[in-house]
This record gives structure tokens, sequence and C-alpha cells, in this order.
């Protein structure tokens, strides 16, 4: 690192310390933490990752019965699936100031209780407004963790950005697959009732709580540096960095694509004909081509002086998809499932890039929370025009045609943000 580290991100064996249980006096170099500090961060990095979408993939499987006991209609079903990146927008930018006062491992242990509770309370509330409510307050949690897991993983692990990433994408990749792919079966197994197997997912959520519970006191060692005298770096100005504001369109376009289709293709095969429960599986196919792959993309990404390589590929596996969607939505179904799920990898890319794009701890936080704050925020119009297209023009034609249109400034945008540079130049 050529610039100094926040007090709340530096790196554990850095010469002040961090992670231990006190601080050091001045000038004396202090032990990095204990190996069974490292697992249970690890342990609560995997569980918090396998919780940050199933509150989203259980529902697509399932929209189709929620909209018929909340009475929506195709419009209102699309605000639904436009509801989770207006939330890790609005929420995502609270992040960095909640991390600054209570510590980044208590705000992600309070965003897994209101995952918990989220989940929990949505199905059984009444009415549309209240199922919003309460997926409201399970996505706050999501968002919160969303933006402090790379801030975590720098904290933490500042060497090895890249193997932890993808080990955390690897089981956000797996919660979601396993979410898509097993609601209908636990909702049949449990009465055939939609509400209980939305519901279910909460027990998930609550297991994600403990290990956090350990980290709720750890906040940065901010005592440690002070004590030392070492000045904070200067604040960024992210918003003039040229890179910052292209990895977060690249950020808001595949989150734009990600919730189109964990939104609307399983109903998309389910009007080509295929039972709810295939369908379901279909969408846990192409969740599940993240598990591999959000682990060996970062990988490949740190090893590379640009990424824009990797962008091309996942592009191009994108506009495939969506071509056979359009032509044989059916007849190649599984095919297309595994090509969009090669597509949906760019946001481990799109993570990944966040740890490389920055020098410094000051700049991972801030550039985590505008790329995903304001890439959440452009993301929000996707699905709703995929509900109104697909509601008025009686057909996915349109819907299909807007999906793979978008891949082209998301392919820009990816390689301008992929290009060899640090927003510390930048700004």
């Amino acid at each position: 690192m050529r610039h100094d580290e926040t007090p709340t991100l530096s790196p554990p064996a850095a010469p002040t310390g961090h992670g231990e249980a006190a601080p050091t006096a001045p000038g004396e170099a202090a032990p990095g933490p204990s190996p069974w500090v490292l697992r249970i961060v690890v342990l609560g990095l995997v569980l918090a990752a396998l919780n940050l979408r199933p509150a989203i993939t259980s529902l697509g499987p399932l929209l189709e019965e929620v909209r018929d006991g909340l009475h929506m209609s195709g419009s209102v079903a699309g605000v639904l699936t436009s509801v989770p990146p207006l939330c890790f927008a609005v929420f995502g930018f609270m992040a960095p100031r909640l991390a600054r006062r209570f510590g980044p491992g208590a705000v992600i242990c309070a965003g897994m209780v209101a995952i918990t509770a989220g989940l929990l309370l949505r199905p059984f509330v009444g009415g549309t407004a209240g199922f919003l409510a309460a997926s409201a307050l399970a996505l706050m949690g999501i968002a919160v963790s969303n933006v402090l897991m790379p801030v975590i993983v720098k904290r933490w692990f500042p060497e090895r950005v890249g193997t932890v990433t993808g080990l955390y994408s690897m089981a956000l990749a797996l919660g979601t697959a396993l979410a898509a792919a097993l609601t209908v079966p636990l909702t049949d197994a449990m009465g055939g009732s939609w509400k209980t197997g939305l519901a279910v997912w909460a027990a998930l959520a609550a297991v994600a709580v403990l290990p956090w519970l350990a980290l709720v006191k750890d906040r940065g060692d901010t005592s440690g540096r002070a004590a030392a005298g070492v000045p904070a770096p200067p604040a960024l100005r992210i918003t003039r960095s040229r890179t910052s504001w292209a990895l977060a369109c690249f950020f808001g376009l595949q989150a734009t694509a990600a919730y189109i289709t964990m939104g609307w293709m399983p109903q998309i095969f389910r009007d080509a004909g295929i039972p709810a429960g295939t369908a379901g599986v279909l969408l846990a196919v192409t969740m599940a081509m993240g598990v591999p792959l959000a682990f060996v993309i970062p990988r490949i990404a740190t090893r590379l002086r640009t990424q824009g390589p990797i962008v091309l590929v996942l592009s191009g596996c994108g506009l495939l998809g969506y071509a056979g969607l359009y032509l044989a939505p059916a007849g190649g179904a599984w095919l297309w499932a595994l090509l969009l799920g090669i597509a949906n990898c760019a946001f481990p890319l799109a993570l990944t890039m966040i740890g490389m794009r920055s020098r410094s701890g000051a700049g991972v936080v801030r550039l985590s929370a505008f790329a995903q704050s304001t890439g959440y925020l452009l993301s929000i119009p996707g699905p709703l025009l995929v509900g109104v297209l697909y509601q008025h023009s009686g057909g996915w034609g349109l819907p299909i045609a807007l999906m793979a249109g978008l891949l082209v400034p998301q392919t820009i945008a990816g390689m301008l943000a992929g290009r060899d540079r640090t927003i510390e130049d930048e700004c």
C-alpha cells in the first residue's frame, strides 16, 4: 500500500496492529489477529453472503402466487422487483457513516438481524404495502452488508483480496441458487402456502447473526492509530474520478440484468409452457453458475493488468443467452440458463475491481459505497420497465430486446472500469 489506511480499515498486520484485543503503545509493532479470529471472520463472511440474495430469488419462483394472493397487477409486480435496487441505493449510502460510528462488524450483525425479521414478517403482515415494507426491512440489512463486505475483506485480508472476495462471492451465488431451486419444493412440502415457503428463509438468516456477535465490538482499532499519532488520509472527492463513475455504471447495469433475471426469468419460462418447479430450477442453474465462477473470476482478475477481456467474455455469453430466450425459450432453456449464469458473474468481477481500483482502505470504503449505491440507483428502472413492457405488449419480445440492448453500455462501462489505474491518481 502506498497510502495510509483509514482507522477502521487498516490490515491487521500493519505496524499499529489491527484486530487485536487491545491497542498497542506508540511505535510498538503489534501481532496480527489470531487464527481463530480470522476463522470467525471467514465464517461470518460466508454465512452473511449466503443471505444476501434469498430474499429476492425466493420470490421469483412464487411471483405468480404472490401476485394472486396480494392482487397485484403486472406493473405493481414490476415495482416489487425494483424494490431491491432502490433499497440498496438508499441504505447503501448510509453504510460508511454507520461503520465509522459503530464498526463494520456491528453494522453487518444488525443487517443480519434485519434480514431475519424482514423475511419472517413479510408473508404475514397482510396486503401489498405491508409486504413491501417488510421486504424493505430485509433489503436494508442486505444493503449495508453489500457495501461493507469488500471493506471487511480489505481490512482483514489485504493481501488476499481476490481469494476472499471469490470465497464470499461463491457463497453469495450458492445462497442465490439454493433459494431459487428449493423455494417451490419447500413450499409444497410445507402445505403449499407461498407464505410459509417465503418465511422459511428467515432461519438461514438467523444462523448468520451468530458469528457477527463475536465481532460487534471490533471497531477497526481506531484507538491504536490515535495513540500512535497517525493522521487519517485526506478525504477523496470520489465524484472527480472517471473510474468511479465507470465502475458505478458497470455495477448498475449488471445489477439491472441480475434483478431482471431473478425477478422475471422464471415467469418467462412459465409463459413458454415450462412448469413452475422446473422454472425455479432453471433460475437456480443460472445462479449456480456463479458458485465456481465467482471463485475463479476474481482470482483471474487480480492477475491481469486490465479486466476488459473478462468483461467481453461475460457480455458475449449474455447476448447469446438473450438471443436464445427470444428465439426458443423452451427448446434450449437449459443452455440459455447456463449462458445467462455466466453473464451474471459480472457481479463478482465488479466487487473485485472495487478492491483493485484504490490503493487505500479510505478509497475502498468510499468507492464501495459510491459504486454500489449509485449503481443500484441506476438499476431501479430496469425491472419496472420490464414489467410495464410485458403487461402492455402481451409478450416477452420487447423486454428481452431491452435486456440485450443494455449489455452494450454495460460492456463499455466495464472496459473503462477495468483499466489499470486507481481513484487516488484521478482524484
